[in-house]
């Protein structure tokens, strides 16, 4: 299991909160089964930016992003060096991260790109 700490953020997660993912388990459905609502649009089929998230401590211990996630993500609002789609990244074993949810998304569905 991975150890995922997540910053508060105002809407999410006032709080803030740590929760640890199952073995292959990303990290949008470790939050999800915590009750911590990150917005998934597409279903977690890497197909929107909704899940976009900031990796504050842990970046370089998860898999590279695949092309297509490189290419949405340079669509996300906020991106950094750092930012990863929550539904693609899965934490390894027995590692920490850090994670931080923008203020904002950009939802292609709901706002019609």
């Amino acid at each position: 299991m991975a150890k995922i700490k997540i910053w508060p953020h105002e809407e999410i997660c006032p709080n803030g909160a740590e929760i640890e993912s199952l073995p292959e388990e990303t990290i949008c459905e470790a939050a999800l089964r915590n009750n911590i609502k990150i917005e998934h649009a597409c279903e977690m089929s890497a197909a929107c930016t909704t899940c976009h998230c900031i990796v504050r401590k842990g970046f370089e211990t998860l898999e590279d992003a695949s092309d297509i996630e490189e290419d949405l993500l340079d669509k996300a609002w906020g991106l950094e060096q750092t930012s990863r789609l929550s539904c693609q990244a899965v934490p390894p074993d027995n590692e920490e991260i850090e994670i931080e949810l923008p203020k904002y998304n950009i939802n292609m569905v709901s706002e019609d790109h």
